[in-house]
C-alpha cells in the first residue's frame, strides 16, 4: 500500500504540472487567434481534462463493469459541478458571459436530463440499459455541440468589448509561437493523462484492499480521481484570472462526459443502468439548474463566493451520505 501512496503523490505532481502547461498553452492560442477563452475551455481544455473519464468509462463498459462506467461519469459531473465550480468561485467570483447564460448552461441542463431519460426509459424496475442506438443519439448531440463551438470560434473577438480587443492585440506581440503553445497543450494533456492514471489505478487498488464496493468506488474515489484534471486545471486557470477558461472547462467536461464518453461507451457495449443512481443524477440536474439561476439572483451575472461555498458544502454532504448509505 505504501507504493500505491507514493505513486498517487507522483500522479498529483503530474496533474498539477500538466494543468499548468495546458492552461498556459490554451491561453496563448486564444490570444493568438482572438478566440474567446470560453470556447477554448469548452473544447480543447474540456476534452483534454476528460481523458481519464473516457479511458475509465470505455474500459469499464467493454469489461462489463456497468457501475464503474455510469458511476464514474455521474460522480465526476457532480464533482465538476459542486466541488470544482464551487472551489473556483471561492477563489474568485465567476462572471458568466451572455452566451454562457443563454446557451451553455441551458444545454448542460438539457444533456443531463437527456441522460436521465435514457437511463430510466426501460421496462425493468431494477435495471435498465443505455442501448447502442441511444449511444448514437448522444454522439449526434456531441457533434452539434462541437459545431456550435466552431461557430463561436469563428466569431472570435465579436464576443469581446472594444477595450478587450485592444488589450488582446497588444498582448499578441508577446505571445509564444503557435507550435510552442500546441506543444504545451499536448504535454499538458499527456501529463494529465499519466497523472490521472496513476491516481485512479492506485486509489482503486487501495479501495479494493480495504474491501470497498464497486459502486462506492465509482461514485467517490474513481469519480474524484478522474475529475482531478478538471479540478487542478480550473483552479489554476482561476488563480491566473482566466475564469472564462475555468467555466468552459467545467461545462465542457460536463457535456462531453455525457455525450461523448457515455455515447462511445454505449455504442461499443450497451450499458446496464441501476435505478439506484437516480438520486445522484437528480442531484446533478438540480445543481445545474441552480447554476443557471445564480446569474439572476444576488450579484448580476455572477457566481459569488457564497454560492461557491454553498456548492462545496453540498458536495461534502453528498460524499458523507454516499459513504454512510451506499
Amino acid at each position: 500500500m505504501l507504493l500505491n501512496i507514493i505513486l498517487i503523490i507522483i500522479g498529483f505532481i503530474l496533474l498539477i504540472k500538466g494543468a499548468d502547461f495546458l492552461v498556459d498553452g490554451a491561453s496563448e492560442i486564444a490570444k493568438k487567434f482572438h478566440i474567446p477563452e470560453i470556447v477554448i475551455g469548452l473544447t480543447i481544455v474540456a476534452i483534454g481534462t476528460s481523458m481519464p473519464e473516457l479511458v475509465v468509462s470505455v474500459t469499464s463498459a467493454l469489461e462489463g463493469h456497468a457501475d464503474l462506467a455510469i458511476g464514474n461519469i455521474v460522480g465526476s459531473n457532480i464533482a465538476n459541478m459542486f466541488l470544482i465550480l464551487g472551489a473556483c468561485a471561492i477563489i474568485r467570483p465567476l462572471v458568466f458571459k451572455r452566451e454562457t447564460r443563454q446557451f451553455e448552461i441551458p444545454f448542460t441542463i438539457f444533456v443531463t436530463i437527456l441522460l436521465f431519460f435514457l437511463c430510466i426509459n426501460g421496462t425493468n424496475d431494477e435495471m435498465n440499459v443505455i442501448t447502442k442506438e441511444e449511444g448514437f443519439i448522444l454522439l449526434v448531440f456531441c457533434i452539434l455541440f462541437t459545431v456550435y463551438n466552431l461557430i463561436m470560434a469563428k466569431k472570435g473577438e465579436q464576443f469581446e468589448n472594444k477595450d478587450s480587443i485592444i488589450e488582446i492585440k497588444t498582448i499578441d506581440k508577446n505571445v509564444s509561437p503557435v507550435w510552442e503553445s500546441l506543444f504545451g497543450i499536448i504535454i499538458g494533456i499527456v501529463g494529465l493523462k499519466l497523472g490521472g492514471d496513476l491516481v485512479v489505478n492506485n486509489s482503486v487498488q487501495i479501495a479494493q484492499i480495504l474491501g470497498v464496493s464497486e459502486k462506492l468506488i465509482s461514485l467517490t474515489i474513481v469519480a474524484f480521481s478522474t475529475s482531478l484534471p478538471e479540478l487542478i486545471t480550473s483552479i489554476q486557470a482561476t488563480r491566473k484570472n482566466e475564469t472564462d477558461m475555468a467555466i468552459g472547462n467545467v461545462l465542457g467536461s460536463q457535456i462531453f462526459n455525457i455525450l461523448l464518453i457515455i455515447g462511445i461507451s454505449a455504442v461499443l457495449a450497451p450499458i446496464s443502468y441501476s435505478i439506484s443512481y437516480n438520486s445522484n443524477i437528480i442531484l446533478l440536474i438540480l445543481g445545474t439548474i441552480a447554476l443557471g439561476l445564480f446569474p439572476f439572483i444576488g450579484k448580476k451575472n455572477q457566481m459569488t463566493r457564497i454560492n461557491g461555498l454553498l456548492f462545496v458544502v453540498v458536495y461534502i454532504i453528498y460524499l458523507v451520505s454516499i459513504v454512510c448509505f451506499v
